[in-house]
């Protein structure tokens, strides 16, 4: 759905993008991550062809961003960070201008503003003048109005900035959905903890390079992350925590152990889900009796504090 092929993107003597190629598929939503001047904007709005890049290529659903401009843009809606809303006009008057400019007919525009007019939770809002609405609905109208096209490509450019932690769960609840309707997603975001259970895929930018990318567990590998293990015991001797202890210390895959009390252990754990499966039946196998075995893994926000120390194999 979005191919970049060596893209590139210079202001002057500053390289914001270095040769940048990603490829994402219908249905995913790739969070793309990174610091302040990682050069996530600049590469967004290069996709939304808003920014030329110095060369590369970009293909929209196979079309060239570059050689056939229009029609790429008809298969892309995209939000700006802070997009700017016209304060005096009503809700269904602000969807109806960009519904008119996207050309659709009167009949489609007013069942496409019906439709997410209600998706986005603002029906009861329909006749209220947008200088009344607050942060939350505003960035929740704006994406209606992305969406009036139907576009096959979503570029959100930090959708959930300034929102409060209600808003942006509700932001994140509509965005999954419209996902599930085989569009392709790129939202890049600052506030690491909140692509967690949303994105299916992730890139992280560095000093204009994509440092690494793809599946949440696909990175873990990558970068070596490690988890936090902890095995609880349903037995209780000096014995047993001799053997297990004497176990643990010998695998590679575990470090930093502790015996926090006599049934209780807990490790960083560098091994995949086969390597964790493996080392569960290991313990049951030498006749540990496992209470629980418990694998907390890294979240995004691990992972992007981690890069900036390890190296990616």
């Amino acid at each position: 759905m979005i191919k970049i092929n060596s893209l590139r993107i210079e202001y002057d003597e500053i390289t914001a993008v270095k040769d940048l190629s990603l490829e994402i598929k219908k249905g995913q939503i790739f969070g793309l991550v990174g610091p302040n001047g990682a050069g996530k904007t600049s590469t967004i709005k290069a996709l939304a062809g808003i920014l030329e890049p110095t060369y590369g290529e970009i293909l929209i659903d196979g079309v060239d961003l570059e050689l056939e401009t229009q029609r790429a843009l008809q298969s892309i809606g995209y939000m700006p960070d802070f997009a700017p809303v016209y304060e005096n006009l009503k809700v269904w008057e602000y969807l109806d201008v960009f519904a008119s400019a996207y050309l659709l007919n009167r009949e489609l525009r007013k069942s496409r503003i019906d439709e997410w007019i209600t998706r986005v939770n603002l029906r009861d809002k329909h006749d209220t003048y947008i200088k009344e609405l607050s942060r939350g609905m505003r960035q929740r109208l704006v994406l209606a109005k992305t969406l009036l096209h139907d576009p096959k490509v979503l570029l959100l450019d930090e959708p959930a900035s300034g929102l409060d932690p209600s808003a942006r769960r509700e932001m994140r609840e509509i965005l999954k959905s419209v996902a599930k309707e085989n569009k392709a997603i790129i939202i890049s975001s600052h506030i690491l903890t909140e692509l967690d259970d949303f994105c299916n895929s992730i890139g992280i930018m560095q000093k204009g390079m994509m440092v690494v990318s793809g599946s949440l567990e696909e990175i873990r590998a990558k970068v070596k992350t490690l988890g936090l293990l902890t095995i609880r015991l349903s037995e209780k001797s000096q014995d047993l925590a001799n053997k297990i202890l004497q176990f643990l210390s010998n695998s590679k895959l575990i470090s930093n152990l502790q015996g926090v009390t006599l049934t209780e252990y807990k490790m960083n754990f560098q091994g995949d889900e086969t390597q964790c499966t493996w080392l569960l039946d290991q313990l049951i196998k030498h006749e540990i009796p496992i209470y629980e075995f418990f694998l907390e893994r890294p979240n995004i926000e691990d992972i992007f504090f981690q890069i900036g120390a390890k190296e990616v194999s």
